[in-house]
């Protein structure tokens, strides 16, 4: 039996902003698929993140042909879920995936040659199910492909009707600017960048964002809780159950220094004083800037999705508030 979505789930119309200067709509705050549903984690609760972040309005679910593990696993398990739960609902969703990283053996699964990124969709798209997404990504820069290759790619898969709108992620603000420049020419404008961009990791403040605003690109920042390390998770050591001590891919515990454990600290502080969980705080951080319209969360909890939500309960910030978190992050 599928999925019945409560009734009251676009109640709040402040919970959409548009994509730039598109017509397209997000949710400011997406569901990102990169950890927890792979082939190796609960399908269960993979499905039970789905849906309840469907069931507080979140309509965007972002994935990438990569992620797993093993790779193209979130794709295939987020299929089945569609498939059972949410075909009734495939309008009132946007679905992202990407390609850019390794994936398949030999010269042709890997970086953005048209070869690459085309017959990635074509395997995202078959094993998501679907016939088209609505936004597909190339997932970082080549620099042993022309520029006008990779977008060409990206506009034919939007001409083929296997994408509604395209996407950049990890490219620098002079590659950005030039890619749009592309895409324009060929008549598909760029929808969204995808940066890493959190507290610890300013780098699009240095221009990507400027050129964001100018081009009228939307903007989604992964990873804005620096992998768990803005949140409460840490305060008191490395739980058993934590990204650090279970998957040291991403978020390493030599990461997690005395100094950076006494930033933290000062940042819940503060973030407990506008009434917030430090979470919530460093997800509003993020969104007060205008280029950004969603912020790309993950999650292993259902309660994750619901606690992060409450960002949006307080997602200004005073100019002390602000001057107070740079010092605290200047050390």
């Amino acid at each position: 039996m599928s999925h019945q979505p409560v009734p009251t789930r676009y109640n709040d119309p402040t919970l959409y902003r548009a994509c730039g200067r598109s017509g397209l709509k997000l949710p400011r705050l997406s569901l990102g698929l990169w950890h927890n549903f792979g082939d190796t984690d609960d399908f269960a609760n993979s499905r039970a993140l789905i849906l309840r972040a469907f069931d507080l309005g979140i309509t965007h679910f972002d994935i990438a042909n990569n992620y797993g593990p093993p790779p193209g696993s979130a794709e295939t398990n987020f299929g089945r879920i569609l498939r059972a739960d949410l075909a009734a609902h495939r309008d009132e969703l946007i679905i992202s995936s990407k390609a850019g990283y390794p994936m398949w053996d030999g010269p042709y699964g890997d970086w953005g040659s048209r070869k690459y990124l085309l017959a990635s969709l074509d395997q995202s798209l078959r094993r998501l199910q679907l016939d088209y997404v609505d936004i597909f990504y190339s997932h970082r820069p080549d620099p042993a492909t022309p520029i006008e290759e990779t977008m060409g790619a990206l506009a034919h898969a939007v001409r083929s009707g296997k994408a509604l709108y395209v996407g950049l992620s990890n490219y620098s603000p002079e590659q950005t600017t030039r890619a749009a420049q592309v895409l324009r020419e060929l008549g598909t404008p760029c929808l969204i960048h995808q940066p890493k961009y959190h507290m610890f990791e300013r780098t699009p403040e240095q221009g990507l964002l400027a050129v964001l605003a100018k081009e009228g690109i939307g903007c989604i920042p992964f990873c804005p809780l620096a992998q768990g390390l803005l949140t409460n998770r840490y305060l008191a050591g490395i739980p058993a159950d934590s990204r650090a001590a279970h998957d040291p891919r991403f978020l390493k515990p030599e990461h997690i220094t005395t100094a950076k454990v006494a930033q933290i600290r000062q940042l819940d502080v503060l973030a407990k004083n506008r009434g917030q969980s430090l979470a919530q705080m460093a997800l509003a951080w993020v969104l007060r800037q205008p280029a950004v319209t969603t912020a790309l969360i993950g999650a292993s909890k259902v309660s994750q999705i619901e606690d992060n939500l409450g960002a949006l309960k307080n997602p200004t910030f005073t100019a002390d508030e602000l001057a107070r978190i740079d010092a605290i992050l200047a050390g």
